[in-house]
């Protein structure tokens, strides 16, 4: 295929998911259920399980094989970019202020894990017969531990604005949580990652030693240079946005190169970037990159459902698709409520509540996802068991918080979700930064 087809069928085909995904995300809204489900379901309906199944090629023909290495290319921008201001909002300064985010934290983040390792460890031949040939090991049981354990925090801040949950102690108490989850899940996931690849022990420990290295330079370096050169008075050159996409894709190709995957770069960048000086994002900076990551995330939607193989699946999966259903709402809510009620001494109802909010994942589960079946950890088979895992666990989110909740019982406490609803909505599976509402101050800190 030459250019001019190339970049006419990558066109059509944006062209194509962009609207799917609008759509599907729209009408997932109105089923009061998070964006991020419908977007993945047209991802799912775009890719060979669906779209694959119609006649005359249908399929091939809008999505020939020359265009997918162009999506994957910019599915993996979008991620960059969106990851970034993932990790520019980040904000675990509630965590030495509340005894309750602490509890909750350790515990939602231990149990969990400890729940996905002890499902490899009893059902070892269930997960060979679906991992495509791929070795349960330590390293599996490990991503296994990981991909239970997480939370997806631009989906939970989504669900707590449409439930109407904004302000109440457990929003509050969960989103503090999730943030901290997310802060001890993804280091977690690097050594996983560096440990599935094949090669010696001392190779090991030097590409550990590198990623090391790398964060500490990133920290009191990088962090320090662009602090002074964002307060040097009089400069032509004082526009942060390029400075930010620059260090951004800079990071993601120093992280793929010491052998992770790109996100640890974004999420990386995103966390050095000078605030301002009341400490929170610089809504000149957050708002370009997410809005032009939110943009393209539903190519990566796309990209993640071509992944998805229904027809491939067999009668006997449906069992295991079930434990690995019930030991994540389980162990999510499991670990949520108990560590809120025996921790932090919260009413039943509000630990429960906790539990619920914990069990979302979404977008957040399905880069995991992604980054383990790229990794060669897991196989197309069990990458679909867990897609639809982390579908029916995040659509049940909704419903369980309606059985929950009593909006008489909230409190004024506050939270960082978006007010601008128009904007947020506008945004598949992401909240808006408070930073937004907050004009910028000249100095970062």
């Amino acid at each position: 295929m030459g250019t001019d087809p190339l970049v006419t069928h990558t066109l059509a085909a944006l062209a194509l998911v962009i609207t799917a995904s609008w759509a599907l995300g729209a009408a997932a809204r109105q089923l009061r259920q998070p964006p991020v489900i419908g977007q993945l379901l047209a991802g799912v309906a775009l890719g060979p399980s669906l779209l694959g199944l119609a006649p005359h090629d249908v399929y091939a023909t809008l999505f020939p094989e020359q265009i997918k290495p162009v999506l994957t290319a910019l599915a993996q921008v979008a991620l960059v970019l969106f990851l970034f201001a993932v990790g520019y909002e980040l904000d675990l300064g509630q965590l030495r202020h509340r005894r309750a985010v602490t509890t909750v934290s350790l515990g939602g983040f231990a149990l969990p894990m400890l729940v996905g390792a002890g499902l490899v460890v009893l059902l070892p031949g269930a997960f060979r017969s679906v991992n495509g040939g791929h070795p349960v090991d330590a390293t599996f049981t490990l991503y296994m531990a990981i991909a239970l354990s997480i939370t997806a925090v631009p989906v939970l801040a989504s669900i707590i604005r449409d439930q109407g949950l904004a302000g109440s102690r457990p929003a509050t108490i969960a989103m503090a949580a999730a943030g901290v989850i997310d802060a001890l899940s993804w280091p977690v996931l690097a050594i996983c990652l560096i440990g599935g690849e094949q090669g010696s022990l001392r190779a090991w420990f030097t590409r550990i030693g590198l990623l090391v290295a790398y964060v500490l330079v990133m920290l009191f370096v990088v962090r320090r240079l662009l602090v002074w050169w964002m307060e040097r008075p009089g400069s032509l050159l004082t526009d942060p946005v390029p400075v930010a996409t620059a260090l951004t894709l800079a990071s993601a190709w120093a992280t793929n190169a010491l052998g992770l995957q790109v996100i640890f770069g974004a999420l990386l960048a995103g966390a050095i970037m000078p605030r301002q000086r009341d400490g929170v994002p610089d809504s000149q900076v957050l708002r370009p990159l997410q809005d032009t990551g939110s943009l393209l995330l539903p190519v990566f939607f796309t990209v993640s459902g071509m992944s998805v193989r229904l027809s491939e699946l067999h009668a006997s999966d449906v069992l295991l698709l079930l434990a690995l259903c019930v030991a994540a709402v389980v162990g999510k809510v499991a670990a949520g409520s108990l560590s809120a009620r025996g921790g932090a001494q919260l009413p039943w109802r509000d630990s429960l509540l906790i539990g619920v909010l914990l069990n979302t994942r979404g977008l957040t589960e399905l880069i995991v996802l992604n980054m383990g079946l790229q990794a060669g950890l897991i196989g197309l088979r069990l990458y679909t068991l867990l897609v639809i895992m982390a579908l029916f666990t995040t659509a049940a989110t909704g419903p369980l918080i309606r059985l929950l909740h009593r909006p008489a019982a909230t409190s004024g406490k506050t939270i960082a979700v978006p007010r601008d609803k128009e904007t947020a909505d506008a945004r598949p599976d992401s909240a808006q930064s408070p930073a937004s509402d907050t004009e910028p101050t000249p100095r970062p800190q």
